[in-house]
């Protein structure tokens, strides 16, 4: 007797859902009208006919799959197409209404009050359902919101022992972490949270977004939220929610060993796949944590990622797997895509489910460009109070569109906008571009702006004064914007190709359910560095099983070359080629570091494992042989090498007056001095193989170039002068040295000081501020810091510790205090300067800040203080 195979319902209805010809028919030619009515076409090109009603009744159909694989991708459909009904009709009440009714179906509960439906689930069963899924999707922190299904299978599982879950960028991962903790702080829960960022520019706005989740709580529940391992809150007895990147955590655990870490949340965990020199500190953070008893929870949480349980490798001693794990397409926005050719002056629209394009309209003009494009958009009725973002690749395209598009808008005489503007004239200079593009509603939003500032600019963006934002990679790490549109220019990231992750989450960044259902997003191609049918390639590719960068970049030459030079008694791993990238190169040798300390501690971690191949355990014997009595030297700290180490303490032995230059009777430095004593630590620690491109950059006659324009910063910085004096001397070290002025990171000129050329001395001051004062020399000095002490002890320094001085920027320990409870240098430097005003001086050296600081002349201050007083309340008195 034949049996008949069975066939489930879900398997009847969904199985071949994605391949009816109607649906796919009616859902392209909704697509098209939606191009037509976006690019304001629909009154000169014909709309083409849409039976509503079929396509309604397929969009409900499709919200309530139950396809064990495709549930997702149909949930997602079906949320396209209402919210493509809703921007083509957006009077038609039924539509309305059924718009209502898919996302209550796909439980979206937040896009379903954002467009206040009138529908009513019609049966009794219905509407128990309804309620049923509101409570179970109901936000335990914050009782009047609901998570998304696939946020709440998430945070059902941020209990376990480890998780790893990855979604499109518009989920909400991390909102989802910090619901999480304000839960357990309403319990009374007495644990230590540590929420790892990718980048320093995250740590003001994920720690604001922290402390406005909990506000009063924190006093309440006696909890402090820390962003860096100086805060004064880890000399008191607190629980406490850590704010750090994987460096700043690395090295407060290095620095206070018995501070218990319960739980560590990684968002953006997939810059441990890649070609990334920052990923070995990921590697040595969950390494480190994971070797402590008890363990702390460890979850990971990333975009776009198939397979996100590849992270749990990390974890010492466990076994996970899928079970570990989650992987979620569904996104509660819709992202509608354009290929916009200038060199064929075409725009097509994308087709996500056939994953083809088709041709809209014809570019006017003879030689569009991107800038016409969006001067089109600003001037078009509809379309000029959305809110605009343009990717570019680098910084310096970013702000030359930023200035070209600015110049045909006019000043908008908004209050808030010329504020922001005259304060950027007043701290950084009155001829830095950003302030006149500020006043019309304009910004550029790159890596190296002050905190401050760009806080500020990202407010505006939010409240809709800035309205065109012109941003660089930055965009990809994070930050979250509600742009309407996001125009982007290029499909590289500085010289390099994106791969598909930062791709697809960049395109995640339009779009947010806060403020609406969906976002454009335009991919400009010109057709000669950049081609649309690259574009085309990689929106059609699916995003891969990921490796990890130990795996996958590093790759078996690497390895051993890393071996063999560790057999050799060495510490120093040089470059695999002369043309090996400075960024695989810093990644390689940062793991050969991590790996020569695995073997002299004898761990078996996760990195020893990927050399295994090229060592055996009588190699790991002989090396650990060759490095015993150095062993105590070689430590977790991945930035120095133990070759350094060693020159460096032989030299701090040899000479006990080799010390951070003293300032003179007036609290300056000799720029000499200052020179002198950094062409001595380049020496030590071997910048000219180390940081070849920056602090160790040389002439062909193997001198420093760059030292003396570091050290005129570096000064400005510690002796505390606020940014605008800091950019005057800029400007003055310029007029002297012309010589030495480069347009761009590959192109020398002569200064010639005008208004452009001064622009760029005022962006490549910000960025040395930022990358080589805070990041680079910071982490020498607190390595000569370190040795000084432990060689001569701690008050060796006699209070001259420059590490301490470039972390805060200042000498003053007025201003120091300050910043160690929180408030910004430039609002730490304000109350500093208005102390007889604001500030109590108790007996023991510590300070109070009197609550009439709130009513004190400095925005800045102003807007700073609510978070200030929530997270240290014990600093104010009345």
């Amino acid at each position: 007797m034949d049996e008949t195979p069975m066939v489930n319902l879900s398997d009847a209805i969904f199985g071949d859902i994605e391949d009816n010809e109607y649906l796919n028919e009616l859902y392209n030619n909704i697509l098209y009208n939606y191009a037509l009515k976006t690019l304001c076409l629909n009154g000169r090109k014909k709309m083409r006919g849409v039976n509503v009603t079929a396509a309604l009744r397929f969009a409900d159909l499709l919200s309530k799959s139950t396809h064990p694989e495709r549930r997702d991708a149909h949930r997602i459909w079906a949320q396209e197409i209402i919210t493509l009904l809703l921007a083509l009709y957006p009077d038609d009440e039924k539509v309305s209404y059924y718009a209502g009714a898919v996302l209550s179906s796909t439980g979206n509960f937040l896009g379903q009050d954002l467009i206040k439906s009138s529908y009513t689930e019609p049966t009794a069963f219905e509407q128990l359902f309804a309620a049923y899924s509101r409570n179970y999707l109901t936000i335990p922190a914050e009782k009047n919101k609901r998570f998304f299904q696939a946020q709440k299978y998430a945070y059902d599982h941020l209990q376990d022992d480890c998780f790893s879950y990855s979604a499109p960028t518009s989920m909400g991962k991390s909102f989802i972490m910090r619901m999480f903790i304000k839960e357990e702080v309403l319990k009374g829960v007495k644990k230590n949270f540590a929420l790892i960022v990718p980048t320093k520019a995250l740590i003001n706005e994920v720690r604001s977004e922290v402390i406005n989740d909990l506000k009063g709580l924190l006093e309440q529940r006696d909890y402090r939220v820390v962003t860096a391992a100086g805060d004064l809150a880890l000399e008191q007895s607190h629980s406490f929610i850590l704010v750090l990147t994987p460096e700043r955590l690395l090295y407060l655990i290095n620095s206070k060993p018995d501070l218990p870490i319960d739980y560590l949340f990684i968002d953006e965990a997939h810059k441990m796949s890649g070609k990334n020199s920052r990923g070995p500190f990921y590697y040595s953070v969950v390494d480190d944590l994971s070797r402590r008893e008890p363990k702390p929870h460890f979850i990971f949480a990333s975009p776009n990622i198939p397979n996100p349980e590849v992270y749990l490798q990390l974890i010492a001693n466990g076994q996970y797997d899928g079970e570990n794990a989650m992987a979620s397409s569904f996104s509660p926005v819709s992202q509608f895509k354009f290929l916009v050719s200038l060199g064929s002056k075409t725009i097509n629209v994308f087709n996500d489910h056939t994953k083809s394009n088709e041709f809209v309209c014809t570019l006017q003009g003879d030689n569009p460009t991107l800038d016409l494009i969006l001067q089109a958009f600003d001037h078009t009725e509809g379309m000029k109070d959305k809110r605009t973002i343009a990717y570019f690749s680098g910084k310096d395209k970013a702000i030359e569109a930023a200035r070209l598009f600015a110049d045909k808008r006019e000043k908008l005489n908004d209050p808030e906008l010329n504020e922001l503007a005259k304060d950027v004239r007043n701290e950084v200079h009155g001829e830095y571009y950003l302030a006149e593009l500020l006043e019309k509603g304009v910004a550029y939003h790159i890596g190296y702006l002050p905190s401050a500032i760009r806080m500020r600019i990202e407010k505006l963006f939010k409240k809709e004064k800035i309205t065109a934002m012109f941003c660089t990679s930055t965009l990809v790490e994070g930050v979250n914007l509600p742009a309407d549109n996001l125009f982007i220019s290029s499909y590289k990231n500085g010289r390099a190709r994106m791969n598909s992750i930062d791709f697809r989450n960049l395109i995640g960044r339009v779009g947010r359910i806060q403020f609406n259902l969906c976002g454009n997003v335009f991919f400009v191609s010109d057709e000669n560095t950049i081609k649309q049918d690259d574009y085309l390639q990689l929106l059609k590719d699916d995003v891969s099983d990921q490796k990890l960068s130990l795996t996958q970049d590093l790759k078996p030459k690497h390895k051993k070359k890393i071996v063999e030079t560790l057999l050799s008694g060495s510490s120093v791993i040089d470059k695999y080629s002369k043309d090996q990238s400075e960024e695989e190169y810093i990644m390689m040798r940062k793991f050969g570091l991590i790996l020569l300390r695995d073997i002299v501690d004898g761990n078996d971690s996760l990195v020893k494992r990927e050399f295994s191949p090229y060592l055996t355990s009588e190699k790991e014997a002989q090396i650990r042989a060759s490095f015993a009595e150095s062993a105590e030297m070689i430590d977790s700290d991945i930035n120095v090498s133990l070759d350094q180490t060693r020159r460096l303490r032989a030299a701090i032995i040899a000479d006990p007056e080799f010390s951070y230059p003293k300032p003179d009777g007036n609290g300056y430095f000799d720029h000499d001095e200052v020179v002198d004593f950094l062409r001595r630590l380049g020496d030590i620690f071997n910048w000219k193989k180390y940081e070849y491109s920056s602090l160790g950059k040389t002439n062909n006659d193997g001198d420093y170039t760059r030292l003396g324009w570091y050290t005129t910063i570096l000064m400005q910085w510690i002796e505390g002068n606020g940014l605008g004096s800091i950019m005057r001397k800029a400007i003055s070290y310029r007029k002297d040295h012309p010589d030495s002025f480069w347009l761009n990171a590959y192109t020398p000129s002569y200064y010639m000081d005008t208004r452009e050329h001064k622009n760029i001395v005022f962006a490549d001051t910000l960025e040395v501020i930022e990358n080589v004062i805070l990041f680079s020399i910071s982490n020498y000095f607190l390595r000569f810091s370190n040795e000084y002490k432990r060689v001569y002890g701690e008050v060796s320094l006699n209070n001259n510790n420059w590490y301490e001085y470039v972390e805060y920027g200042t000498m003053n320990t007025i201003t120091i205090q300050l910043q160690r409870h929180g408030f910004s240098r430039e609002a730490a430097t304000f109350i500093r300067q208005h102390q007889g005003d604001y500030v109590i001086m108790l007996p023991s050296g510590e300070i109070r800040l009197r609550t009439t600081l709130k009513n004190c002349s400095n925005d800045g201050v102003v807007r700073e203080l609510p978070d200030i007083i929530f997270n240290a309340p014990d600093l104010f008195v009345d």
